[in-house]
């Protein structure tokens, strides 16, 4: 399979204003209270799949800063890594409200392992900080994704970039 160098080009792009974004606003990104505006990105794996790969770096490279160290480089990076290829498949699906559902994916997997590596990280509860967790990913998934995703859609332009 032959990779573009617009798709590298692209995914390098998306990965490096994902670790901006997280890296800019340290204090909203790392606590168990987050909110990481640049998961308002993982809703890009919905029109290509070379943006898979941007967000996995991205997440890996701002987690080198993380106050959860090592572990959440791993974990964290994998959740998003997971999130994406699966925003990816809805994309790809014939699926009634696919657009509503494509942030999702993020929102759960993010939820479910960040709120693990928090409860493992500080032995606070697993629920309050999955609950935690989700809310912050709802925040940036649907109140700034989903209307980037919209955004998009409607642009042809952007979507024919992206594809």
């Amino acid at each position: 399979m032959i990779i573009s160098t617009k798709k590298i080009v692209f995914g390098a792009l998306v990965g490096a204003l994902y670790a901006a974004l997280t890296l800019s606003i340290p204090f909203m990104s790392f606590l168990p209270n987050q909110l990481r505006v640049s998961e308002a990105l993982t809703i890009l794996p919905y029109f290509s799949s070379y943006s898979i790969f941007g967000i996995f770096i991205g997440c890996v490279v701002a987690n080198i800063l993380s106050p959860y160290g090592a572990l959440d480089m791993v974990i964290g990076s994998l959740a998003s890594l997971i999130a994406a290829v699966l925003t990816y498949y809805i994309g790809k699906s014939s699926i009634k409200y696919k657009k509503l559902i494509a942030p999702m994916p993020a929102v759960i997997v993010n939820a479910v392992m960040i709120g693990f590596l928090i409860t493992y990280s500080t032995n606070t509860p697993f629920l309050a900080n999955t609950i935690s967790v989700g809310l912050g990913e709802l925040i940036s998934c649907y109140l700034l994704g989903l209307p980037l995703l919209l955004f998009i859609d409607k642009n042809d332009k952007l979507k024919k970039y992206l594809r």
